[in-house]
């Protein structure tokens, strides 16, 4: 299999090390990246990207590939989809697909010209064992009907710094902070829920991230701990007087078409970090939690404990073991054609929600969204 990629960041030069654990005789044949930050982690790793591309149609025009790997800039996700697409190639995407509505509706037309399957999408936490043994308990009937869900995705503040000094600081490239980070985490409830929401309300802002909270010290912005993750394009230094218009942290509450209601909370300056979920439901409880990597199931009549498991989770993973579980799953349906368990209709609509949550936000209002969902169905040739 011969893979070309356009994007080389630190997220895909990591994926190439991955990928090519799971199928070693796989080769990068080219890239296309003027400024290549992943290509060390890469290089280091044994793994040979290939030629370098000025742009995306001469790697294409010059290099017979199998799989697109798309780990551009968020905001130069449609333009590269869709060369892809009329090129005939299948296309692996990085999180979100793209960064606005607008262009939600313009993938869905692709995926209705080319078929879902020739498009796929890194929500890596679909394949992290935690989840999929959560899945099993809930299709076991240890749940019953959901009724609600608390959960979160928590940030260190190395990690949070990152975010202020990177380019995802700015909306126009990243389309917000939860679209950006917290589109894994809603595609997964999304899932657990099994319909669409409906009603959206949120609420956030900056308050950690601004200058009077800066430390007391000579070079406040030179802390180790700020710039522990490095930035890559259109990196600075500037952490507590960033010029970027991303959020800090936000609420968000969701009632879904079948009237259950989830309440989401993300922060980037969280120093004991957690990622976790609690799912109600009229016969249990599940708790879990992806960092500190435990899966509790508990009786509602009875209060037995049904689940109680940890996970042991590789040095490999940066994703609680689900990185290498995602690598193997693409590679099989790229040759067998064996299904994922996540499709791009799924990322669209994890994305539509995270979209609302901010327009939500800005405008201090609860949505309805389901002119949303006939648009997108429309998009993607869904009969109303």
């Amino acid at each position: 299999m011969k893979i070309g990629v356009v994007g080389l960041g630190y997220r895909i030069g990591y994926l190439s090390h991955i990928f090519s654990v799971a199928k070693p005789d796989l080769s990068f044949v080219a890239y296309v990246d003027p400024h290549p930050a992943g290509l060390p982690y890469a290089q280091e790793h044994g793994v040979c990207m290939g030629t370098q591309y000025t742009t995306l149609e001469q790697m294409l025009d010059s290099e017979e590939i199998d799989l697109l790997m798309v780990g551009s800039p968020n905001h130069m996700h449609l333009e590269h989809i869709r060369i892809g697409l009329e090129r005939g190639k299948k296309i692996f995407t990085e999180k979100p697909v793209v960064i606005s509505v607008e262009e939600t509706m313009e993938v869905a037309k692709l995926v209705a010209q080319y078929g879902s399957d020739n498009l796929m999408v890194g929500l890596v936490l679909r394949y992290a064992p935690l989840y999929i043994d959560f899945l099993q308990a809930q299709a076991d009937g240890s749940i019953g009907d959901v009724t609600s869900i608390e959960a979160s995705e928590h940030i260190p503040p190395y990690h949070g710094a990152f975010f202020i000094r990177d380019w995802r600081r700015y909306e126009r490239y990243s389309g917000s902070f939860m679209l950006e980070k917290c589109c894994h985490d809603l595609d997964l409830y999304n899932g657990v829920m099994g319909c669409r929401p409906r009603y959206v309300s949120s609420f956030g802002g900056r308050r950690t991230f601004v200058p009077k909270n800066a430390p007391a010290v000579d070079g406040a912005n030179d802390m180790e701990v700020y710039h522990r993750k490095p930035s890559g394009w259109m990196g600075s230094d500037k952490v507590f007087d960033s010029d970027g218009d991303i959020i800090d942290f936000q609420t968000a509450m969701v009632q879904y078409e079948n009237g259950a209601a989830l309440s989401f909370h993300t922060n980037l300056n969280v120093p004991d970090d957690f990622r976790r979920f609690a799912v109600m439901g009229a016969k249990g409880m599940a708790e879990g939690d992806f960092i500190r990597n435990f899966l509790r199931i508990t009786d509602s009549r009875t209060s037995d404990r049904l689940v109680d498991k940890s996970y042991d989770v590789s040095g490999l993973s940066q994703h609680y073991g689900a990185d290498e579980q995602m690598a193997e799953d693409i590679l099989n349906h790229m040759n067998d054609g064996q299904p994922l368990p996540v499709s791009v209709t799924d990322a669209l609509e994890a994305g539509l929600l995270a979209l609302t949550m901010d327009e939500a936000r800005r405008t201090n209002s609860v949505i309805d969204m389901s002119p949303i969902w006939q648009q997108f169905d429309a998009a993607l040739g869904k009969a109303s």
